[in-house]
């Protein structure tokens, strides 16, 4: 048996990383777990991953998912929704609708990714035809924003003229987070 002191907040961090390694987790409560150690203990994805002995990418994909509606989350959380199918809305406008069309029509993961792919493309009925599909390396950026942030992110290219950053919330403490974040860094 080991035996160790830990002060409370010691306690608080051991106590989580115990809690997102049980079985019996989604994936967003787990998400939510290392949202929490990131937050209130500064640990990185590595940190985690090492610690729990899950892969960085696996913490990454986890992540993203609280960029996610609540109501989306909530089809996940239910088990409605699979992580594989919530991966594929991650930061499209219409994620909401898109899940209640995956469920109703009983999509395949793949079937999901694709119909994901065409909103991405603004075949989805939201977006105008005039706007072209954001590059690989666009949509990479804003999942990688939305897991460190653990909000919706949009960017939006207009060549030379620059471009716009949209993050979106849905709470006041979500704000607050956020601000503390960027301001954090200062």
């Amino acid at each position: 048996m080991v035996v160790r002191d830990l002060d409370d907040g010691a306690a608080l961090e051991a106590a989580i990383i115990e809690n997102v390694q049980r079985h019996d987790l989604s994936p967003i409560e787990e998400a939510a777990g290392y949202r929490r150690l990131m937050d209130e203990f500064g640990h990185r994805q590595e940190d985690i991953a090492r610690t729990v002995g899950r892969s960085r990418s696996h913490i990454a994909n986890l992540l993203r998912l609280l960029g996610l509606p609540e109501a989306v989350q909530k089809m996940v959380d239910d088990g409605r929704l699979t992580m594989g199918h919530a991966r594929a809305l991650v930061g499209l406008a219409n994620a909401e609708e898109l899940a209640g069309r995956i469920l109703a029509s009983g999509a395949s993961v793949r079937e999901a990714e694709a119909l994901a792919a065409r909103a991405r493309a603004g075949e989805g009925g939201k977006r105008s035809s005039r706007r072209s599909a954001k590059d690989a390396d666009t949509r990479a950026l804003e999942a990688d924003l939305a897991s460190a942030l653990g909000l919706a992110v949009d960017i939006r290219h207009r060549g030379e003229r620059g471009g716009a950053l949209t993050i979106r919330y849905r709470s006041l403490e979500q704000l607050d987070a956020l601000c503390q974040k960027l301001l954090a860094r200062r």
